[in-house]
């Protein structure tokens, strides 16, 4: 089995920064990509970044490409989501999530933490 736990959602203002944690307990967490996903009310859940176990290859939705970075610390059993110049439209709740590899489809993804709340105002 495998565990993940979100945290550093939050109110921001549109224009500033957050940074997301997914700390992941379990088995050996480095043989796991990690993805980040997300869900606004009344909309289906959405792909917006995935990491390769080995950290080299990254995957970006379209529409926080330039300014999200997904990133992870091995020896930490961390992921991490910087999420910059953040718009209204990016408030949601996001959810990490393990797969064998790194996609950007959700059913791949076995395991799921339970999310943490994003809010930019405008």
């Amino acid at each position: 089995q495998v565990q993940l736990v979100e945290s550093g959602g939050g109110l921001v203002q549109a224009g500033g920064s957050l940074r997301l944690f997914c700390a992941v307990s379990g088995r050996t967490f480095s043989r796991y990509a990690v993805g980040w996903f997300r869900r606004a009310p009344g909309t289906e859940r959405e792909f917006v970044a995935a990491i390769s176990w080995s950290g080299d290859i990254t995957y970006y939705a379209d529409s926080v490409k330039g300014r999200f970075t997904i990133s992870r610390d091995n020896a930490k059993n961390t992921v991490y989501l910087q999420m910059n110049s953040l718009k209204p439209e990016d408030t949601a709740v996001y959810y990490c999530a393990a797969s064998a590899t790194a996609t950007m489809l959700g059913a791949e993804y076995v395991y799921w933490g339970q999310g943490t709340q994003v809010t930019v105002s405008s």
